[in-house]
């Protein structure tokens, strides 16, 4: 059964080390992209830096992937784009899912993570009069 999931909440990616970030649900988006900027490859491995001013413990943290991809995707203003993809795993209502996310600059995002519909799709129906349930629910099991 799919679960009900709110135009915002919070996720963990436990594989980045990053916890209670902030994602906007958009059905409007195909794929699912997370905000990094200095994207470049050096040595074979792809090194990005995060940008998140929300979190100040994670806003500027480095990061370095071995393995990676190039997808082609069309972005909300309609441009074509080769962006680099990673492979890592989101936590949403207690449950960790595999999720791939493009490397993007949102500078000019509110929210760092956007989460499109080939993530979404079988797992969660999208309720646009809710936010943050699964975050909810991990603060109600933390207590």
């Amino acid at each position: 059964m799919k679960r009900n999931i709110g135009r915002i909440d919070k996720a963990d990616f436990p594989l980045l080390k990053l916890f209670n970030i902030d994602v906007k649900i958009d059905t409007g988006a195909y794929t699912s992209t997370i905000h990094c900027k200095n994207v470049v490859v050096e040595e074979n491995y792809l090194k990005c830096i995060f940008l998140d001013e929300e979190h100040p413990a994670y806003h500027r943290k480095q990061f370095k992937f071995d393995t990676y991809d190039v997808r082609v995707v069309k972005s909300s203003n309609g441009e074509t784009q080769a962006r680099y993809r990673i492979l890592t795993e989101i936590e949403l209502f207690g449950k960790r899912y595999p999720i791939f996310l493009t490397l993007s600059d949102r500078e000019e995002m509110k929210y760092p993570v956007l989460l499109g519909r080939k993530f979404l799709t079988k797992r969660f129906n999208v309720d646009i009069n809710k936010t943050n349930l699964s975050y909810k629910l991990k603060q109600k099991n933390e207590h």
